[in-house]
C-alpha cells in the first residue's frame, strides 16, 4: 500500500495562490489514481479534484473548476495541487488519496490509502 505524505500548506491572503504536493513511496505510483480532498471544522471531507493515473482524465467540481488544477509526475511519484484566486471558503486541511482501480473518482470510500494532511487558511 502506498503511503503518502502531503506539503505546502500554509497562511494566504484571499486571491493568494498555494501549491501543495503529495510525495508517494511503497507502491508503483504511476499505477494509482490520485485524489485531493479537504475538510472543513464541523464539515464532511469535501471532494476537491482527482486525475487519473495516466494522467488523461481530470475530475473538477464547480467550486474549484477554474482556480484549482491537478497535476502529476509519475518520474517523482508526486501530485500538486495548485491553488489560484484562494477564498476563505477555501480554508480547510487538505488530504491526498490514492486509488489503486486508477480511476479520477470523487468518493473518498473509494480511496485506499490517504495522508496525514495538510492545513490551508486563507485569510479575508
Amino acid at each position: 500500500q502506498v503511503q503518502l505524505v502531503e506539503s505546502g500548506g500554509g497562511l494566504v491572503q484571499a486571491g493568494g495562490s498555494l501549491r501543495l504536493s503529495c510525495a508517494a513511496s511503497g507502491g508503483t505510483f504511476s499505477s494509482y489514481a490520485m485524489g485531493w480532498f479537504r475538510q472543513a471544522p464541523g464539515k464532511e471531507r469535501e471532494f476537491v479534484v482527482a486525475i487519473s493515473r495516466n494522467g488523461e482524465m481530470t475530475n473538477y467540481p464547480g467550486s474549484v473548476k477554474g482556480r484549482f488544477t491537478i497535476s502529476r509526475d509519475n518520474a517523482k511519484n508526486t501530485v500538486y495541487l495548485q491553488m489560484n484566486s484562494l477564498k476563505p471558503e477555501d480554508t480547510a486541511v487538505y488530504f491526498c488519496a490514492a486509488n489503486r482501480v486508477g480511476v479520477a473518482w470523487s468518493t473518498p470510500g473509494r480511496y485506499d490509502s490517504w495522508g496525514q494532511g495538510t492545513q490551508v487558511t486563507v485569510s479575508s
